[in-house]
């Protein structure tokens, strides 16, 4: 194993600002279609001239309004075209918008609007609206709250503002916002995105014009402009709150992609609907289509287990840049028409590929899914890295890593710790009002310290173990690392989500939460006739078979990293209850903590479980 890559130097970044990514990308491609977005049940587009007129007029009514060089703007909205439009008239101004995601509650709004100290805030509806509203009179530096959408006390509607900068321009007010956005420094801040914390208040990370446009660069430069091109439909569904969507839009625009909004609740549907030619996403989506996939009963279930068995050895072929032949080859068409053809049809078929990012992909379902044509290029990542550190891509893939770094990035595996240092033009400027937790993230030679294990192979690709505050200790001094091991428990159709409990213990344990849809149908056919899920969740047939689910891949780890009880929940961790994060990161902590009499009750010997 290396302990360094070799650097691969960036080319000289031309449109090094978003302002210039965003200009840029209307003189190179002066399309129709530049961004779509579903209103009444139909998809409707923008043109670049639209969206440029719309940019224009909203950063001149915000130059009324006061909004200048270095002021904070708030945008609390789920995806949609306004968002972009938003994010891209404030930084043209030379503004700092802040991005909160529409899930968050109140209290947490506040503490960001609160600490970034904004004067405007874009909301995208009357919910959000209200959540703004309940919380006002603690927002002293909150002057306008404008609404993409709907009306309300204190609320100015995005149109209006549109129709104030419209007059503004016609005053000669606001005049030569190309030349004066096009002049902004690359070294300025563009935006504070806060981190969603496992623990913990938020902080915000400062990342600059070219934290972001360095990394659009190095994600071109690396290959990523070989799976998209001038003219594909892309679909964002991630929140653009997160620094991954944001990032890869951004691209997009490069690019010259039509941009189709939409959101994770509706992504099944608008898959099929919008028919994009890539899409990024984070390892859940994957694993409920795999999930889905191999789920089938009857003879459809062995059709479905020959083909995955078929596309496996034909994803380790392409993993090596050759395709199948002979009776593989012949095999391989078979199972293309049964299983692999049907798939990338409900994708929409003119899926050329997945990006995967924000926790870690099972490589099996990464091979799963490279076997079916649909390749899933896995990369790393975070907010304070803009966020790419490394990628795999179409001429470099190797499964169960990240890929290489892009260049410009360099990377480093501490002694001892194991853990991912990060060097280059990606790193963040710091944390906002935070020098100390930026002296304890960056180091004086200007490595950010990620929190992640990991390690980079001899041919340069960087494998990640696990978040280092993630590792179990156990009573007995043993580390273990959970999520490859969660990993291989969600494999299961019948298990949905698993996490790996154990810290200071004497043994791990796991706590599954099951695949409902699948685990149904299983337990009538067995003769159970519950269908609640607490009362399916308390049957102890239902027990022994989500244990036998969930362990049965283990066999590979350590006996003492493997989990020795099961505990089955009948609830599944969402956002809304707040087991997950944004991004749909299981906040180990909150799970803890929730389910803190079930764990005691599995160490204290209940026979409840017990493997």
């Amino acid at each position: 194993m290396r302990k360094a890559n070799t650097l691969v130097p960036l080319q000289p970044v031309e449109r090094d600002t978003i302002p210039r990514i965003f200009f840029g990308g209307i003189d190179r491609h002066h399309r129709d279609q530049a961004m779509m977005y579903r209103a009444g049940g139909k998809w409707l587009t923008l043109s670049h001239a639209e969206i440029e007129t719309r940019v224009t007029r909203l950063a001149a009514a915000l130059s009324d309004l006061g909004v200048g060089t270095g002021s904070r703007v708030v945008i609390l909205s789920e995806n949609r075209p306004e968002w972009a439009i938003a994010d891209f008239a404030v930084t043209g101004l030379g503004a700092i918008d802040v991005p909160i995601y529409p899930t968050l509650p109140a209290n947490q709004v506040e503490y960001i609007v609160r600490d970034c100290g904004a004067s405007v805030v874009f909301v995208s509806n009357a919910d959000q609206a209200a959540k703004i509203a309940e919380i006002r009179a603690n927002l002293p530096d909150v002057q306008h709250v404008i609404a993409f959408d709907g009306k309300g006390e204190g609320v100015t509607p995005l149109d209006d503002v549109l129709k104030a900068g419209e007059t503004a321009i016609a005053a000669g007010r606001f005049i030569e916002f190309r030349e004066r956005a096009l002049a902004l420094g690359r070294d300025e801040v563009a935006t504070l995105i806060y981190t969603s914390g496992t623990t913990g208040n938020p902080k915000g990370v400062m990342l600059t014009h070219f934290n972001l446009a360095s990394n659009v660069a190095g994600c071109l430069q690396h290959g990523l402009g070989d799976i998209i091109h001038p003219g594909d439909t892309t679909l964002s569904f991630l929140p653009l709150s997160h620094v991954f969507e944001r990032m890869v839009d951004y691209l997009y625009w490069d690019v010259g992609t039509c941009t189709a909004y939409t959101s994770v609740d509706t992504v099944a549907d608008d898959l099929g609907e919008v028919r994009p030619m890539i899409a990024v996403s984070v390892p859940r989506l994957f694993e409920k289509i795999y999930s889905k996939v191999v789920s089938a009963t009857g003879i459809k279930a062995h059709i479905v287990s020959w083909a995955k068995g078929v596309g496996l050895r034909v994803a380790d072929l392409r993993v090596q840049g050759r395709r199948p032949s002979g009776l593989l080859g012949v095999q391989y068409g078979i199972a293309d028409k049964l299983v692999f053809s049907k798939l990338r049809e409900r994708t929409g078929g003119r899926l050329r590929s997945f990006v995967s990012g924000g926790a870690p992909l099972s490589p099996e379902i990464a091979r799963f899914f490279l076997g079916a044509g649909l390749p899933v290029y896995e990369g790393y990542g975070l907010t304070e890295t803009s966020p790419v550190i490394a990628v795999n891509k179409p001429d470099a893939i190797q499964v169960g890593s990240v890929g290489r770094p892009i260049p410009g990035v360099e990377v480093r595996i501490a002694d001892g710790s194991g853990e991912i240092l990060t060097r280059g033009p990606h790193v963040m400027k710091g944390y906002w009002n935070n020098d100390e937790a930026t002296r304890e993230a960056v180091d004086a030679d200007g490595w950010f310290h990620t929190g992640d294990i990991g390690e980079l192979t001899d041919d340069g690709f960087l494998r990640i173990t696990d978040r280092l505050k993630n590792i179990i200790v156990t009573a007995g001094g043993k580390n273990v690392a959970p999520a490859p091991m969660e990993n291989v428990a969600v494999m299961s159709p019948y298990v949905s989500q698993a996490v790996i409990i154990g810290d200071r213990r004497a043994f791990p344990v796991i706590l599954v939460v099951p695949e409902w849809e699948n685990l149904r149908p299983w337990a009538a056919q067995q003769g159970i006739t519950a269908t609640d899920v607490d009362a399916l969740a308390a049957e102890p047939r239902v027990r022994e078979f989500l244990e036998k689910e969930a362990l049965g891949g283990l066999a590979e780890y350590a006996k003492y990293e493997r989990p020795k009880k099961v505990a089955v929940i009948a609830h599944e961790f969402t956002i809304d209850n707040g087991m997950l994060t944004p991004t749909l990161k299981v906040r180990r902590k909150a799970v803890e903590k929730e389910y803190a009499a079930v764990i005691e009750e599995l160490y204290a010997g209940s026979s409840a479980g017990k493997v």
